[in-house]
């Protein structure tokens, strides 16, 4: 099976980071396929952000390079809410950052709401490192990929000086308990 994740939000919430550290957490430290591809509008802060990760399972192949209809949806703002909750599979994951997404879309898809950028602000005192609570959350969930696998990946892609702080973003994801 090739599992299609999508992670959406605005510009400077890092969902292409998350995108990315997904993808080679899984490529290279899982030696799993995978393709990851980004699409962000022409306004990078504030405007439209989406990473999509394809993982295929050992012996798949993955032919087409992006999500059609998604296995996991990870929405960090009502935008990304509005529009990709209808295009997750029936049975599928949803996790909405509910800071910001207040009008959750109706779905088939399994449902949590946590309030992602409010919990990094408390914990940060800046709204920097809400993708790496969003990964962690998702990952711990789903089990996509293993929690060694995101540290290592996250180590090897954050930006210089913010590996640990994302690392403990991260730790921080995989620690909720989230019903």
């Amino acid at each position: 099976m090739i599992k299609e994740i999508r992670i959406s939000g605005s510009g400077g919430q890092g969902v292409i980071l998350a995108g990315i550290i997904l993808a080679e957490a899984a490529g290279i430290y899982e030696g799993k396929e995978v393709m990851q591809v980004e699409d962000y509008g022409g306004a990078v802060r504030g405007g439209f952000a989406k990473s999509e990760v394809l993982i295929a399972s050992e012996g798949e192949k993955i032919i087409y390079p992006g999500v059609t209809r998604a296995d996991i949806l990870v929405a960090m703002s009502q935008e990304a809410a509005d529009q990709w909750t209808k295009a997750v599979k029936e049975g599928g994951f949803v996790l909405y950052d509910s800071t910001n997404v207040r009008k959750v879309p109706a779905s088939t898809a399994k449902i949590y709401n946590v309030p992602i950028t409010e919990m990094t602000k408390k914990k940060f005192g800046t709204e920097l490192g809400a993708n790496m609570v969003a990964l962690g959350v998702m990952c711990e969930l789903t089990k996509i990929v293993s929690k060694e696998a995101l540290e290592w990946a996250v180590l090897q892609r954050a930006p210089k000086g913010t590996g640990k702080v994302n690392r403990q973003a991260l730790k921080i994801g995989f620690s909720l308990k989230v019903k």
